[in-house]
């Protein structure tokens, strides 16, 4: 083994168990029954739920003013949905509390693979869009991410990595995607 293999192989070791270590001590936080029920909740409303309700509202309130931000919703989620099914082929890596029993599933899961976070993906790429059309949104859209981003690795779905990854992706298509 090199040295330039030994270093980089000790690095991602140390940030495999830096990755392991938070989602369990994110993990731990679902044992209060209080936080565990409200991530739960976000999570739910993550699968979609607060997203196609938020474009209903949009298109209710705005109406035809909405609809360009509406489409662009839709375009870039059917575009990160195509994505993430792809990677999570691609590096097919179980999820947290498949591999560790100390971490305790507690919610319920889309597929059986971890890596990138959809619901993450999703959050970000969604709220981008609907601040750039509507920067009054922010307020509302921006913790709504973070929550559903916190839900992940605290009910026991993701990794923090899968997180970050879901959020750098969502926020990279979405923001390329007002360029296009």
């Amino acid at each position: 083994m090199t040295r330039l293999n030994y270093h980089l192989s000790v690095r991602l070791q140390k940030f495999n168990e830096w990755d392991i270590g938070l989602c369990q001590s994110c993990n731990d936080l679902s044992r209060n029954l209080l936080v565990r029920n409200i991530f739960k909740l976000a999570s739910r409303l993550g699968d979609g739920v607060f997203w196609y309700m938020l474009m209903t509202v949009l298109l209710l309130h705005y109406q035809a003013e909405a609809l360009p931000a509406v489409i662009h919703m839709l375009v870039v989620g059917l575009a990160a949905t195509l994505f993430y099914k792809w990677i999570k082929l691609k590096t097919l890596r179980p999820r947290p509390f498949n591999v560790y029993p100390s971490i305790v599933c507690n919610g319920h899961t889309l597929d059986q693979f971890s890596f990138p976070s959809g619901h993450t993906m999703h959050a970000v790429a969604f709220s981008i869009i609907a601040v750039a059309y509507f920067p009054v949104l922010v307020w509302l859209v921006l913790p709504f991410a973070l929550l559903v981003a916190l839900s992940r690795p605290i009910l026991g779905l993701h990794y923090p990595s899968d997180v970050l990854a879901g959020a750098l992706i969502g926020g990279l298509l979405s923001i390329a995607s007002l360029f296009i």
